[in-house]
């Protein structure tokens, strides 16, 4: 599942704000959207990334592909970025678990405190060669 539906779920999930310009990547299962990724704030260089699940146990290899392929091969940024509140452990092991890196921290700019600024090149997503190992 793709476009404005997987954007707004994960907006609700994670209490986003909607942007028309958003784009959408879903994992559905038994016909229910699981899991999804928003991408907004393009700027040819760059892409702000936002992951939503409904459970924690749902890891697909060729969800994960399609979520970096987009980004990297599709729209040929340079970066991936995921903005983090510095309360939120469980954002912050999950996004270091999928490889992205801690590069900058702007104190006090988020609810719980400081925002965390992870970012994933392409040379260090693990992903993009989930295609080849299982054929998606």
């Amino acid at each position: 599942m793709t476009g404005a539906p997987v954007v707004a779920w994960v907006d609700a999930i994670n209490g986003g704000t909607p942007d028309p310009c958003a784009i959408g990547i879903g994992l559905e299962r038994d016909g229910r959207l699981i899991a999804g990724v928003k991408y907004d704030a393009w700027n040819g260089a760059s892409i702000c990334g936002h992951v939503a699940a409904s459970s924690a146990h749902w890891l697909d290899c060729g969800f994960l592909f399609a979520a970096f392929d987009y980004p990297f091969n599709q729209l040929h940024v340079r970066k991936i970025i995921g903005l983090v509140d510095a309360a939120n452990a469980r954002a912050r092991a999950f996004d270091e678990h999928l490889g992205f890196q801690l590069e900058a921290t702007i104190h006090g700019a988020a609810p719980g405190g400081d925002l965390l600024i992870y970012t994933m090149t392409r040379e260090q997503c693990r992903f993009l060669d989930l295609k080849d190992r299982h054929g998606k």
